[in-house]
């Protein structure tokens, strides 16, 4: 390890992208993933989030992992940055996923923070330092409403004085943790949830890693760059133009598990078929109709 990674600026709407399965076999669908990078980037978005928990990374096998997030960084061809999920419950494992990251091109990383062991902060710390000693800028995210793990804001802050801690993910429905993530530290900070784009942005944070942009990129591009101008009223009309989509969203992971909604929506609109992987099923004829409806009355989907 050497030099630091504070340097690197990762900003904007980073879709965090799913990844197709061809229908029957389940098999990765490499042609439609370069297709959905292509358009992602034809249509604007700043960058791109490769095996996070949208494109389901854990029903994927270690060789899969480094597949994917090696093609994106290959369809990307360094015209957005790519920030590639690596995380895992396992140290070696994570690092190793990392370093295969890092070889392949990858901008930075976004880790979880390791899920079902729930280790101690002194090995949580341990966990994110041994990550980040590969040399790729690391993103931290910690979800504990699917990893039943925390972080304290003291550990966070240790983790931020290393040199290639670089980011945030903000992951809760409350806004106190991104503020004190804010106050304490020089993270950058990116909103884990659509709706929380607008708060996480007027606090300081840098832009949001969306679920939504798989669909509708101008919609969420239309927010963060309202506010990364200091245009808030502008972000807040862009809000509200998009807040039935993104209330959908929530909708729908009440009655769909992520991504099992926003695949069916990708379905309806011809970018990959909407299999997942099990123990995830595709979504259910009643999520595809108000799916439908919500996408048709958007005007993302013809009538």
């Amino acid at each position: 390890m050497a030099g630091s990674s504070k340097a690197l600026r990762l900003e904007g709407a980073i879709t965090a992208l799913v990844t197709p399965f061809v229908g029957h076999t389940k098999a990765i669908d490499f042609p439609a993933l370069r297709r959905i990078v292509d358009d992602q980037i034809a249509r604007g978005i700043n960058g791109l989030l490769s095996m996070g928990s949208t494109g389901e990374f854990c029903t994927v096998t270690h060789d899969e992992h480094d597949k994917v997030n090696a093609a994106v960084v290959e369809y990307s061809a360094g015209r957005v940055p790519v920030i590639a999920g690596t995380g895992s419950n396992s140290t070696i494992e994570a690092v190793r996923l990392t370093q295969a990251a890092k070889d392949a091109g990858a901008a930075a990383c976004l880790v979880a923070a390791p899920y079902y062991n729930k280790p101690s902060q002194r090995g949580m710390y341990e966990h994110f330092k041994a990550v980040q000693d590969v040399g790729l800028p690391v993103i931290l995210y910690c979800n504990a409403s699917r990893s039943g793990a925390t972080m304290t804001m003291d550990t966070v802050a240790a983790l931020a004085k290393l040199p290639h801690v670089i980011g945030w993910k903000e992951a809760t429905a409350s806004l106190a943790q991104a503020s004190d993530v804010a106050a304490r530290t020089d993270l950058a900070i990116f909103a884990g949830d659509d709706v929380l784009t607008v708060p996480i942005m007027a606090i300081g944070g840098v832009g949001v890693t969306s679920v939504l942009s798989n669909i509708a990129p101008e919609k969420v591009l239309a927010i963060t760059d309202a506010m990364r101008r200091g245009d808030y009223a502008g972000a807040r009309a862009a809000h509200f133009a998009c807040v039935r989509l993104v209330g959908l969203t929530h909708a729908l992971f009440e009655m769909e598990v992520n991504p099992q909604g926003v695949k069916k929506a990708m379905e309806l609109l011809g970018y990959c078929s909407a299999a997942c992987r099990l123990p995830l099923v595709e979504a259910s004829a009643a999520s595809a109709a108000i799916l439908t409806k919500q996408l048709q009355a958007d005007g993302l989907l013809e009538q």
